[in-house]
């Protein structure tokens, strides 16, 4: 069976992708080894509740605005979203597994359930075996697995610990007992969460301090959701939040001892007993299934396959990622690793797809004249969803030639980096700021100053010659409408001065040019 595409993994991210396959006739199949799209939001996460937010009701009617709120929808041009599936603001993982099957039976994708990979080779092409003994070969192959390998603790006595998948989730299993949870990411603040009215004593541990999503602006931080312990442990309240590293584990009877060294104590060596160890420390990729040349190289730390700008593997021609692996472009920075990241990675990369066949990619527009590029940017500062939610790493380009300005939409910045390092354009992105404040709720702003605005705000940069020359920050706003006087007028003086294209006079019909100081 052979297919110019195979998409190992029925999850959102594959789904997505078949999307526009399908739009463009695309040959491909989809290869999962469960029995349903989303199979794995079947068992995870544990307590079965998503942290990707479901806001229904915005205030607002148009689809690409609304998307900014809505983190579990897949693009799509038909109006088909999740909020018809739940109106819950924190949706049950359920919902989200009925809405990709049905997503998966409305546009027909082309699926194979049941089929477990159980090994990937290259020659000429890919070659994949299931545990069935069937083959199927392909020119282009797209990994869309997720992070699907659980973490393991390694110290001396780490065979006494649980992992986040294997441990109980029913309250009871913990009535009065101490509990040492390992990890202080949403996993172990969930964990910690669902039993904090029947553990008498609960323990969570890592050698990094807690990092708040609110203060970062990172959602892969600790959401405020999963939070609830924090009160506990500064008002004393049993609970103990510790940043240290655990140096071996004893078992005692029904009791395991714990020595630990603190993180911030100059090296304090603390020991604690408690009933039960739980390990919430996170997943990564398996890539047990590649086998000879078919083996794609990992990032350092082993978490990731290492990819190009393109999301195609950095030593196998042909091998792209899809889905949560993205977010090794852009780790800890935009949101890759998550639905409404990644929707618009994947996205992205079917237009690569296309380019990679010599077809036109990305929606490209002629502006032929100042008043349309100003109205197209202003278009898209209120509507995108795609900048918002990928901030500086997701861009519009408008790019400036000797035949005008091209206006492209939705290109990652390291393709443009890439594609354009010689050329003279404009990069719109949306970028929160840079500067950390020690309490996020407690900021003093300078309204005129766009480029100390804290929060997401839209950030021109001018490149002449590929390199930057100018950078203009329009101020955040309090509800991101900037369609007022006190932004409008200041970026249109900016605009004025970097882009080359001819301005109409409305009132009186006249025509002047205006040269753009850099990039003419």
């Amino acid at each position: 069976m052979h297919h110019k595409y195979i998409i190992i993994g029925a999850g959102p991210a594959g789904l997505q992708l078949a999307y526009y396959f399908e739009k463009s006739n695309e040959d491909y199949l989809i290869l999962e080894r469960g029995n349903c799209s989303g199979n794995t939001f079947k068992t995870l996460p544990k307590h079965g509740k998503l942290i990707s937010i479901n806001k229904v009701y915005t205030g607002y009617h148009d689809d690409g605005v609304n998307l900014r709120w809505d983190w579990n929808s897949l693009l799509n041009d038909e109006g088909f979203l999740f909020k018809n599936y739940s109106e819950k603001y924190f949706p049950d993982a359920k919902d989200l597994v009925h809405y990709l099957n049905d997503f998966k039976e409305k546009f027909g994708i082309n699926v194979a359930y049941h089929t477990e990979i159980v090994s990937i080779e290259k020659s000429e092409c890919f070659s994949l075996s299931d545990a069935d003994g069937n083959v199927y070969t392909c020119e282009n192959l797209i990994i869309a697995t997720g992070l699907s390998k659980e973490k393991k603790p390694c110290f001396r006595g780490s065979e006494y610990v649980k992992s986040y998948t294997e441990a109980s989730i029913n309250p009871d299993d913990y009535k009065n007992k101490s509990v040492l949870i390992l990890g202080k990411g949403n996993s172990a603040f969930e964990t910690a969460d669902n039993l904090i009215e029947t553990a008498s004593v609960i323990h969570l541990l890592s050698p990094a301090p807690v990092k708040m999503a609110w203060k970062t602006h990172y959602v892969g931080h600790l959401r405020a959701v999963n939070n609830n312990i924090l009160d506990t442990y500064q008002l004393k309240s049993q609970n103990t939040i510790l940043d240290a590293e655990v140096t071996s584990i004893t078992k005692d009877k029904d009791k395991y001892i714990v020595d630990f060294s603190y993180t911030h104590a100059n090296g304090q060596n603390w020991q604690v007993v408690v009933d039960e160890i739980i390990s919430c420390i996170g997943f990564y990729f398996d890539n047990s299934i590649f086998k000879g040349d078919a083996v794609p190289q990992l990032t350092e730390n082993k978490k990731y396959p290492n990819m190009t700008e393109y999301w195609e593997s950095s030593n196998i021609d042909g091998m792209f990622f899809a889905g949560t692996i993205m977010h090794m472009r852009d780790y800890n920075k935009s949101f890759s690793g998550f639905i409404h990241g990644f929707r618009y990675n994947v996205k992205a990369l079917a237009e690569i797809l296309k380019m990679k066949q010599g077809k036109n990619a990305f929606h490209r527009e002629n502006m032929n004249s100042f008043e349309s590029a100003y109205e197209k940017i202003m278009y898209r500062i209120h509507s995108n969803s795609s900048l918002y939610q990928q901030p500086g790493f997701i861009s519009d380009v408008l790019l400036i030639s000797d035949k005008g300005v091209e206006y492209v939409v939705d290109m990652p910045v390291d393709l443009i980096e890439n594609t354009y390092q010689k050329s003279n354009h404009i990069r719109l992105t949306f970028e929160y700021g840079k500067k950390e404040h020690p309490d996020p709720f407690n900021v003093i702003r300078m309204p005129d100053d766009g480029d100390s605005s804290t929060f997401i705000h839209p950030v021109f940069r001018v490149y002449k010659d590929g390199a930057i020359v100018d950078e203009y920050h329009i101020p955040e706003d309090l509800q991101n409408e900037w369609n007022k006087e006190m932004y409008t007028t200041p970026f249109k003086n900016f605009l004025k001065m970097v882009l080359p294209l001819e301005r109409k006079n409305m009132s009186q019909g006249k025509r002047h040019e205006t040269l753009g100081n850099y990039c003419s």
